[in-house]
């Protein structure tokens, strides 16, 4: 059997995304794989897809009308086109044009709009899944969406977030000095600073913080386009409550945390959840998405955009030393049954051979 030649689209996607497509490169390589990565050529000075033995096919982002024709050079040849996400998807069955090349697509997060926009996203979905031989979902909801869109073969393939070894953090005491959480309970978030992250809600819940004796202190941890509202609603409400920006040291951050939040609208298998679990440290999150499949018992679930539950919920955690230990247990041994990625390099590779022996390679 000749050299399995597989290439892997990537349009410009998310942080965790482009760690998986390095992290499935490396793994393809050791197995005797020609891997071939297109993605925009930021993405390999971040991730450096060439140092794990792949070739890089640097390809415009998907709004040039380049990018098609550039996909197009780069698979002729290949035996599986593997897309993250969905744009890559739509980019790459336009690229492939017809040829006799299966196309998996792997649907890591879901997008959110509303009006217009969302009636193309709901297209741009139809097209991407109904596109791909096989639609790999990061979550059972987006199993469920995909076939729901018209997929004809949908499977749950929660993929493992290749997460660095856990730095020894700074003194927990030196940093929480330094974050102002001296004699005082300090509570962590982390993520970029946009409606679906649900800060809006999680300020709502620090407002009632406020009657805690002491009053714990709210950071997050992140950048984005909310940055100037929230911090409007801060000062209005004088909520306890800092933003930090983005920080290099956010895993020391979470590590020094006595509760971590993570109140989305909807989540994958968060990264974030990932760390605070590696972590020890006690969780509270939104039962949304994948994230109750991700954490089991190991975490507090709360409803989305509800500020009393969450609110409720962390009080609870705050008075309850002993709850608070055993998720801190918990975690670490919930981390130990996730998939590792040679889990997901041994599935995704078996997939390869599944679809390419019948075209008689």
């Amino acid at each position: 059997m000749s050299q399995l030649r597989a290439v892997q689209v990537l349009g410009g996607g998310s942080a965790g995304s482009s760690a998986h497509v390095g992290s499935l490169a490396a793994g393809l390589v050791a197995r005797g794989v020609r891997v071939t990565v297109c993605a925009p050529a930021a993405l390999d000075r971040a991730y450096d897809f060439s140092a794990a033995g792949a070739h890089f096919a640097p390809v415009p982002r998907r709004s040039d009308p380049a990018a098609v024709a550039a996909l197009r050079a780069a698979c002729a040849g290949a035996d599986v086109v593997h897309a993250h996400g969905l744009h890559a998807a739509v980019r790459a069955a336009l690229a492939l044009g017809g040829r006799r090349v299966p196309l998996v697509v792997t649907w890591h997060t879901r997008a959110h709009a509303e009006g217009a926009r969302r009636r193309l996203l709901h297209l741009l979905e139809r097209k991407a899944v109904r596109a791909a031989a096989v639609v790999l979902a990061t979550s059972s909801d987006l199993v469920d969406r995909a076939r729901g869109r018209g997929a004809r073969d949908a499977r749950l393939a929660p993929v493992s977030a290749p997460l660095p070894p856990l730095p020894a953090p700074p003194p927990a005491d030196k940093l929480r000095a330094e974050l102002g959480a001296v004699g005082r309970p300090l509570i962590v978030a982390v993520g970029s600073l946009v409606p679906h992250h649900g800060y809006g809600t999680l300020l709502e819940a620090a407002a009632a913080w406020r009657g805690l004796d002491p009053v714990p202190l709210l950071v997050v941890v992140g950048e984005g386009r909310e940055r100037a509202a929230l911090r409007r609603r801060i000062t209005a409400d004088d909520l306890p409550v800092e933003l930090l920006g983005s920080r290099s040291d956010a895993t020391a951050v979470l590590a020094a945390a006595d509760v971590a939040v993570l109140p989305s609208r909807w989540e994958s298998r968060s990264t974030v959840a990932q760390e605070v679990l590696r972590a020890g440290v006690p969780l509270i999150a939104t039962a949304v998405g994948g994230t109750p499949e991700l954490v089991g018992d190991a975490a507090v679930l709360v409803p989305y955009a509800d500020a009393e539950a969450l609110s409720g919920a962390v009080a609870r955690l705050l008075g309850d030393p002993a709850e608070r230990a055993r998720l801190a247990a918990d975690g670490p041994r919930q981390a130990a049954r996730w998939p590792s990625e040679d889990d997901t390099v041994a599935q995704v590779l078996s997939l390869y051979d599944e679809l390419v022996q019948p075209l008689g390679h």
